[in-house]
């Protein structure tokens, strides 16, 4: 091995003993890339990336949707927007058995398409939907399973942050990637519906009589929602605005929604503006830390010879992306969502076109396997979340409750794999 390869491996070791010792990934990948770096080329010109890069990214126009969106979700969510579209799903989908999971995981839907954040999906949806189930009869088991696995549509549902950072990352139209991510996103909702009334058969109570005014009734409070997705992801699907356009769009009109209903004072504005830049903050220091990490792959060529090894291995394009897929999954069980873009992506990208995958595909695919690690052991920050608000529920009751919907996202992750038009028949009709 040369030099380069040591230097590659003790970054690789060093990363992970700072994560180990729970320093911020973060900064745990900034500092090895500036080191890693210094130890290959110097420390002027480690010291130089250092001074520039931040900069960049941060005055960089196309990450500008990223503190956008974010703001959009926080915006709707002080404005009560999760609350009616549970109560609009719970009138519409009631009537059947087990209709109120049948609702909270249309309403999580519902709820990613204007949040973008799957933590934050499941924080309000645990707070909403967690209550009215405990009180009509559902068991903690289900009821937690359902809230954790609805969560995790907030990070494939557009608009996504991680879709955002991964089209970064990839240099990939964001636009394409947010109407890719439409029809796996609906698949999903359908998927885990059925996983509810499959799994769940004998467990679930009997539906509420439908009473029609009272569904009609509910539109009015969820009419602005869906024009809402529809003027975002239409505009975008129609190649009239960008997306960083239409982020910013979408954050003012939902701020503008807040306040005509009387949702959204001076005091709850700020209290999100701030909550957005925080969040933001935290997204960005990520991202620094994972371009200088970066550049230190590129110095030592680890991409290069990680492809030339996967390919030798001689597994055939679908075997090397199992293998792929794979990893994900594994490091998936200890990394969160975003870390594991961030730190992979850069890696396996140039293995999976160079065994000619589509990278809008790949990137919706990456996107679903990261969602298992949301809710499976032993991080699982889906769950976490949960258990964090509901305190005398145990890891152990929810992660129980997500095992069936573990089953349902490996089902759907197999047909995206053999179906890719599921993913790539919206891009291919953009304009």
């Amino acid at each position: 091995m040369s030099e380069g390869d040591f230097v590659a491996i003790g970054g690789f070791i060093a990363l992970f003993a700072m994560m180990a010792l729970r320093v911020p990934i973060g900064i745990a990948m900034g500092v090895v890339g500036i080191g890693g770096f210094a130890a290959v080329a110097g420390w002027q010109p480690a010291l130089n990336l250092l001074a520039q890069s931040p900069i960049r990214t941060i005055t960089d126009f196309n990450l500008t949707l990223i503190p956008f969106f974010i703001l959009m979700g926080v915006l709707a969510t002080n404005s009560g927007i999760s609350r009616e579209l549970f109560r609009a799903g719970q009138a519409w989908l009631g009537q059947f058995r087990g209709g109120m999971a049948l609702s909270t995981i249309a309403a999580c839907g519902g709820f990613a398409a204007i949040c973008g954040s799957s933590v934050a999906t499941a924080a309000t949806m645990t707070k909403i939907a967690l209550p009215e189930m405990r009180r009509i009869g559902y068991s903690d088991r289900i009821a937690t399973g359902t809230i954790a696995a609805g969560g995790t549509l907030g990070i494939l549902i557009p608009p996504s942050v991680v879709l955002a950072v991964y089209a970064y990352i990839t240099e990939q139209d964001v636009s394409r990637l947010f109407i890719a991510g439409v029809i796996p996103g609906l698949l999903a909702i359908l998927m885990y519906m059925v996983t509810v009334r499959v799994a769940y058969a004998r467990s679930l109570p009997e539906g509420a009589r439908f009473v029609a005014s009272e569904a009609l009734a509910s539109l009015r409070g969820i009419w602005a929602v869906v024009l809402l997705f529809i003027a975002i992801i239409g505009s975008m699907y129609l190649g009239l605005v960008t997306a960083t356009e239409a982020a910013a769009a979408g954050s003012v009109l939902t701020a503008l929604v807040g306040i005509l209903r009387g949702r959204l004072d001076m005091a709850r504005i700020l209290d999100s503006l701030i909550e957005a830049l925080r969040t933001s903050v935290a997204i960005y220091t990520v991202l620094i830390g994972a371009i200088l990490f970066g550049y230190f792959l590129t110095i030592t060529q680890t991409p290069q010879k990680i492809t030339a090894l996967l390919v030798g291995l001689d597994l055939g394009a679908y075997g090397t992306l199992a293998l792929i897929l794979c990893l994900f999954l594994v490091l998936g069980c200890i990394l969160d969502a975003m870390a594991m873009i961030i730190l992979l992506v850069p890696i396996v990208y140039p293995v999976v076109t160079q065994l000619g995958f589509d990278p809008i595909w790949f990137g919706v695919v990456v996107v679903m396997t990261v969602e298992l690690g949301l809710i499976t052991p032993p991080v699982g920050m889906n769950v976490f979340v949960i258990n964090s608000i509901a305190r005398d529920v145990s890891l152990v009751t929810i992660f129980r409750g997500v095992i069936p919907f573990v089953l349902s996202d490996i089902v759907r992750l197999i047909l995206l794999v053999a179906f890719p038009a599921i993913v790539l028949y919206l891009p291919m009709t953009m304009k």
